[in-house]
């Protein structure tokens, strides 16, 4: 998965929340594979801390105004 940050913060989240419930449910992944779909979900993890450390800082921006 390239990183897209064009996903929404919802978007990105329940990509990376479907990952999870499926290496949660599968019983036999090679371990590359597992590698492989855990680093796409931390990559759309990534993306939701960004947007949240986005909006935290224009919250703060506003604050002091």
């Amino acid at each position: 998965m390239e990183k897209d940050n064009k996903l929404s913060y919802d978007d990105a989240l329940a990509k990376a929340e479907a990952i999870i419930r499926e290496l949660e449910g599968a019983s036999a992944l090679s371990m590359e594979v597992y590698r492989k779909k855990a680093s796409e979900a931390r990559q759309y993890l990534a993306i939701c801390r960004e947007q949240i450390a986005k909006i935290e800082t224009e919250m703060e921006l506003e604050h002091e105004d």
